[in-house]
């Protein structure tokens, strides 16, 4: 089975369909480990032992054995399949998505667009250079990245011009990816301190010129960024996604854990009242909120039915489409701020003629604050504010993690609330001043500064989604201001002292 390029988004449905029926998996390197996530639980990883990956394929396991790439381009599966054919296993051969495209692609690099021809070799064996010289369209090298410099002065010598176009890229389609444009005749210069590495391909042609219009995967404005998200898990997964988009790499530590109300018996009370008319509104603060109360509907066989004659109340995006998964839709959500502030600026007041109950029901965090509250009350509402869950500071994060943290390992961190800020820093340490520092509002600023923090960026709205685009918006201007200045544009983390330094 190919395992594509490097990027794990890159894998084929039938290779996909088959790692989740696999018993087996046979692979070479630790690369391939994202791709794993497709098998079903319990499948038994062996690194490149051929000899068990057939003995239990006779046996009638599903085996797979993941190739770079494609099996058959310059990835020989003859001995492989060799020993099925003797064993009487049954096989098949899944292709893959080779590099000598997608790496192209990725690089913004036409590889057949308007060309009589496309070549592909590999360096590895012996090659004769004068021939592959009469290329007349793209030549895609494979395993050349140690003899490059060879490679180019052979090529020149067999008639190619030195100033014809050279890409080098390593790490392709991944977010390690990192392409160095020369020409035949420069390469020895522009490679010294580029610090490649296989896997890494060489292309050499006219179509190398396009990178400058048709680059789109490393321009992305936080490619490569390593970003801390210290949220809870459930909450971090589409902020995670939404900076994927952007070319980062999140890193999810939890900060903060959610669990069950010490006393349950006053959500009981509370959803006891209702289901049987105690209240007019019932208002959410959080997802948590949302799901604290989901739970105990479920608990109670209940479901979205028993909000039938109930006002709901959202106090952002997030919170809403809590809500609506739930298959409850809001009848008010704030158009303007995203806060209890917001939320109290936009509530009805207590009308004895219209609303025959004066009750509100506001399920919340323990460490809730009372703005919600209090402005509700000068409305003329009365509220129950009882303690749907708990949120308690999550263990330490690993070592590295907590290394990386205090040594700017990382490139910006988003704290999406004040408790984030307290708690990352009590478990982890501050993060290192080269980092980029991105809080969802004004008070989660205030906090991050009186912890010594300087703030870089802050959302538009207070939502995580706002959030990540600010950063995103910030990553983009310093990109474009390196590019502008003639420089070579820097993750933050590269800035730092003892920063390894790579050409792009």
């Amino acid at each position: 089975m190919g395992a594509g390029p490097g990027d794990p988004k890159l894998l084929t449905l039938r290779a996909a369909e088959l790692l989740g029926k696999a018993g087996v998996v046979v692979l070479d390197t630790e690369t391939y480990g994202p791709l794993l996530r497709h098998c079903r639980e319990g499948v038994e990883v062996v690194e490149g032992d051929l000899q068990v990956a057939v003995k239990r394929a006779a046996r009638g396991e599903v085996v797979v054995r993941l190739c770079e790439g494609d099996p058959t381009l310059f990835s020989s599966i003859a001995e492989e399949v060799a020993a099925c054919a003797a064993a009487r296993v049954d096989f098949e051969i899944v292709p893959g998505v080779p590099p000598a495209t997608a790496v192209l692609d990725y690089a913004g690099i036409p590889a057949a667009t308007e060309v009589p021809e496309f070549r592909v070799v590999d360096a590895a064996h012996d090659q004769d250079w004068a021939v592959h010289a009469a290329c007349r369209g793209t030549l895609v090298i494979y395993h050349g990245i140690g003899d490059a410099v060879a490679i180019g002065k052979a090529l020149i010598a067999g008639g190619k011009p030195d100033t014809t176009p050279v890409a080098v890229t390593s790490g392709g389609t991944t977010t390690e990816q990192y392409t160095v444009v020369s020409s035949l005749g420069r390469l020895h210069a522009d490679l010294k301190h580029a610090g490649f590495t296989e896997p890494a391909l060489i292309v050499v042609g006219d179509a190398v010129e396009a990178r400058d219009k048709l680059s789109w995967f490393e321009t992305k404005p936080l490619f490569g960024w390593r970003v801390l998200v210290p949220r809870t898990k459930e909450q971090s997964r589409s902020l995670s996604e939404q900076l994927i988009s952007y070319g980062a790499v999140p890193e999810e530590v939890p900060t903060i854990s959610v669990e069950p109300p010490r006393t349950p018996q006053q959500m009981d009370r509370a959803i006891k009242g209702l289901v049987t008319g105690r209240y007019e509104w019932v208002a959410f603060t959080s997802a948590n909120a949302v799901k604290a109360v989901r739970e105990k509907f479920e608990e109670y066989g209940l479901d979205a039915r028993a909000f039938a004659g109930l006002k709901v109340a959202a106090v952002g995006d997030a919170t809403a489409r809590a809500l609506v998964d739930f298959g409850v839709k809001p009848d008010l959500l704030p158009s303007g701020e995203q806060s209890s502030e917001g939320l109290v600026a936009e509530w009805p007041p207590y009308d004895s003629m219209l609303d025959p109950i004066n009750r509100v029901l506001l399920p919340r965090a323990d460490i809730s604050t009372d703005t919600l509250v209090a402005g509700l009350t000068e409305l003329g509402w009365e509220c129950d504010d009882v303690t749907a869950y708990r949120t308690v500071r999550a263990a330490p994060p690993p070592a590295p993690i907590r290394e990386a943290i205090k040594g700017g390992g990382f490139d910006a961190v988003l704290f999406t609330s004040s408790s984030t800020v307290r708690n990352l820093v009590g478990i982890a340490g501050k993060p290192h001043n080269v980092t980029v520092i991105a809080v969802i509002g004004p008070q989660t600023a205030k906090t991050a500064e009186e912890f010594g923090l300087r703030v870089d960026v802050m959302a538009g709205k207070p939502s995580a989604s706002a959030l990540a685009t600010a950063l995103a918006e910030f990553g983009a201007k310093q990109r474009q201001a390196a590019v502008a200045a003639g420089d070579t544009p820097r993750r933050p983390s590269q800035n730092r002292r003892g920063a390894r330094r790579r050409a792009r």
